[in-house]
């Protein structure tokens, strides 16, 4: 369940920060405030598209068969993984330059005396952060199989927009210790431990059905000093994919995504360059 207060946090607060920038640019100029209906017309669009894939998810699943679901649930699990490393890496290379990149779109739409063009700037923009957001939440669910309360799911998808909105108000404000930098540092370790999580589930269900080998189950028992059901022990399987009887080949699949995730992000960090500055919306 925390799972799912961290993703809806995250996103949208990253959804806030988009929607932000180019709300307290639009409203900067009168020729700007044109286009706020478009603004919110693209937010209310995007959300749409969301919920139509959250809509697809849900019936493709109830239509398999129990064997269907497993390789489902694998699936999406494996998904979430690779879009949650992909989109840490995009803001670790756009995240720089995220308000100007924004801000000439919608400056290219006003000058075409076109507002549409920014309707569809800001529907993909929220469609991409929402269905981001509705796959990591199906990945999780199916990895850990924590789809029997429904409602306490809500509550923490709810709780997690809410805390959003302070977190997002807080940032705005500015100050020494609580600043977007830090904020994008703070998450991107915390996401890509969620990866590993989402990596390990999926690995689980492919074990399970059969196509990927063990090699050797387990290859340690820690459940003495850390069980992975309770406490401490269930929270980094479930935020780092933790296992008190691994499998040898989820441990070197683990290893490996590491491996893979430091490479990619070093890639992304330009040669003599700070994350100094990132992306944010500026005070009205």
């Amino acid at each position: 369940m925390e799972q799912v207060l961290f993703i809806v946090w995250r996103e949208s607060v990253e959804a806030l920060l988009i929607v932000g920038i180019l709300y307290t640019w639009l409203r900067a100029t009168p020729e700007g405030r044109r286009g706020l209906p478009y603004l919110w017309g693209g937010v209310a669009a995007g959300l749409a598209l969301a919920v139509m894939l959250a809509l697809v998810l849900l019936g493709v699943s109830s239509w398999l068969s129990d064997e269907g679901q497993e390789w489902f649930q694998a699936g999406m699990a494996l998904v979430a993984c690779a879009l949650v490393v992909q989109m840490v890496f995009w803001m670790r290379k756009h995240g720089r330059t995220l308000q100007s990149e924004l801000q000439s779109g919608a400056r290219d739409s006003m000058n075409a005396s076109s507002w549409w063009g920014l309707l569809v700037l800001v529907m993909i923009a929220v469609a991409r952060e929402g269905s981001e957001t509705v796959v990591f939440l199906y990945g999780t669910v199916a990895a850990g199989e924590a789809a029997s309360d429904m409602a306490m799911l809500a509550l923490a998808g709810i709780g997690g927009f809410f805390a959003a909105l302070i977190t997002f108000y807080i940032l705005q404000l500015g100050g020494k210790f609580i600043t977007w930098r830090r904020f994008f540092a703070v998450t991107e370790v915390l996401l890509l431990l969620l990866a590993a999580a989402l990596l390990i589930g999926g690995l689980d269900h492919l074990i399970s059905l059969g196509v990927v080998p063990t090699l050797v189950d387990p290859i340690w028992d820690s459940s003495r000093l850390l069980d992975d059901s309770s406490g401490i022990g269930k929270v980094l399987a479930d935020f780092a994919g933790y296992r008190a009887f691994p499998a040898l080949t989820s441990v070197i699949v683990w290893v490996l995504y590491w491996v893979v995730v430091v490479a990619l992000l070093r890639r992304a960090q330009p040669a003599g360059t700070s994350r100094s500055t990132v992306a944010r919306a500026p005070a009205p």
